[in-house]
């Protein structure tokens, strides 16, 4: 059956399981591919989405993106479907993955307009594709911006969001079905604070007259069926949520989160593995905050993108680098999966799948998932311990290759003082951001003045704008200098910059 051609688009545009424990993390039995088809998997409130998600989600990439004579990737995908992962993963920039979906989703009654489609199967799995476009509309070369716009696609965001839709439901040139969405739009690899600039140029009064508007604006006229930025003319509704992905820089991925003010972001992707405190790590600075946010979780690069295996420790790029087995017998995969799911805040890991298998020793799909059956609570400070213990030894714990990094407690960001009176009572405020966290939290702020502590002040995600502030009232007109340092539950403290009230 064709499908109508009312939209279309303005251009073509690893836990191997084992008989014994490793570092003493128990181990599950293993559990046949063919013998079992299907289990009921564990599913978690996927934060303020309204969605029960599998923990498991169907990554990409792998043999989904990087195909060989030996990997059908819409079998993988059905296989996927049939064990009962509902959370699905592509991208524009992951080459024929979005034409793989589109030919399992036909196979699978996924595709709305064709015989047999069953909208309340399409409602029960949660389909997220990514944009790196950075403008929305207009746009230019701005230094720290990678839009790949220039040389790649002739159009903006929405070019991305159509391309997608054709490609998974349409006829992979241009035209989509009526009925056809994507659960979600994730801005793709957030990187820079320019990016992030970009991202939310003209979020304000959007008008179609700007001559230059972000992503941002574009994915939020699609998602509510507006036209604000003059590129949804007929007010579709095409996106359900809207997020972006990181797998580098922790603070720009928090300064994305705290500039949201507009409620576009549900969620977010982030790099998450059992090297992350190896480097600035997530867990302990961008996902607190997105949580705090109520912020549907994503983790990815579980096995850092197989350089916790046999690839190096590099993007990958061939099918070469597709990593094909089940963990290895010093590194199982099982308590790698186990790491990044019982991370707070964490909802769903997505995996690239590089083989299927009856073997259940191969079968990379069904021990993934047989691994993810695990609560938030499921593993303890000390077997994540032993976890990151264990992952060191996949080349010495260097393989976050695509994350900064230099780590450690920072001092509080952005320090600054303001001396004031309330009445005829002297006001010194002192104002800053929040610290990065090293290998454990940050827990507190102490405030010293001419050397003595006076104060404390508890840390907590810092979730928008608005600075941790603290305000001192001496009693008299002397020059005074201050400090605000932080302090981790380790105990580690960092000084800030000395800050000073001039007397008055």
């Amino acid at each position: 059956m064709a499908h109508p051609k009312k939209n279309e688009l303005s251009r073509r545009g690893f836990f191997k399981t084992t008989a014994a424990a490793t570092a003493g993390i128990a181990v599950a039995p293993l559990i046949s591919c063919s013998r079992t088809p299907y289990i009921n998997p564990v599913r978690r409130t996927f934060g303020k989405l309204g969605f029960e998600v599998t923990t498991l989600g169907l990554g990409g990439q792998a043999s989904l993106q990087w195909m060989s004579a030996t990997e059908n990737p819409v079998q993988i995908i059905q296989k996927a479907f049939k064990l009962g992962v509902n959370y699905f993963d592509t991208s524009n920039l992951y080459g024929p993955s979005q034409s793989n979906y589109g030919r399992a989703f036909r196979k699978l009654d996924l595709v709305p307009g064709l015989s047999g489609y069953n909208e309340s199967l399409r409602r029960s799995i949660f389909l997220t594709s990514k944009t790196h476009l950075r403008w929305g509309k207009g746009g230019e070369s701005r230094e720290g911006v990678n839009d790949w716009t220039e040389g790649h696609y002739p159009e903006h965001t929405a070019y991305d969001v159509r391309r997608s839709l054709s490609q998974i439901f349409g006829d992979g040139t241009g035209a989509y079905p009526d009925g056809a969405y994507l659960d979600m739009v994730l801005i793709h690899n957030l990187t820079t604070l320019q990016e992030v600039n970009v991202l939310y140029e003209g979020i304000e009064n959007t008008s179609a007259d700007m001559e230059h508007i972000g992503a941002l604006a574009v994915l939020r006229d699609l998602r509510d069926g507006t036209n604000l930025s003059g590129q949804n003319p007929k007010e579709e509704k095409l996106v359900r949520h809207i997020g972006f992905s990181g797998h580098y820089s922790a603070p720009v991925m928090m300064e994305m989160i705290r500039r949201d003010q507009y409620g576009i972001l549900d969620a977010m992707l982030v790099a998450m593995n059992a090297n992350d405190k190896r480097n600035l790590n997530m867990q302990h600075n961008v996902i607190p905050v997105a949580m705090a946010r109520n912020m549907g979780i994503i983790a990815m690069k579980v096995f850092a993108d197989g350089a916790m295996y046999t690839k190096g420790a590099h993007w990958s790029g061939t099918s070469e680098d597709v990593v094909r087995t089940v963990g290895s017998e010093s590194l199982p995969s099982k308590p790698l999966i186990e790491y990044s799911l019982t991370t707070p805040g964490v909802h769903t890991a997505i995996i690239g799948t590089g083989h299927i298998d009856n073997d259940p020793d191969k079968c990379q799909l069904y021990q993934n998932l047989v691994a993810a059956q695990i609560e938030p609570d499921g593993m303890g400070d000390s077997d994540r311990k032993a976890v990151e213990d264990l992952a060191m030894s996949a080349k010495a714990g260097k393989t976050n290759y695509f994350q900064i990094a230099d780590g450690g407690l920072t001092a509080p960001q952005d320090a600054g003082i303001l001396q004031g009176k309330e009445g005829d009572r002297r006001l010194v405020t002192l104002s800053w951001n929040s610290a990065l966290a090293g290998e454990t939290p940050v827990s507190t702020y102490e405030i010293w003045k001419d050397g003595i502590k006076s104060g404390e002040v508890s840390h907590i995600p810092q979730t928008d704008k608005n600075p941790f502030a603290f305000t001192d009232k001496p009693a008299d007109r002397k020059r005074h200098a201050y400090l605000v340092v932080s302090v981790d539950k380790a105990g580690q403290k960092v000084k800030g910059q000395e800050l000073i009230a001039e007397a008055l």
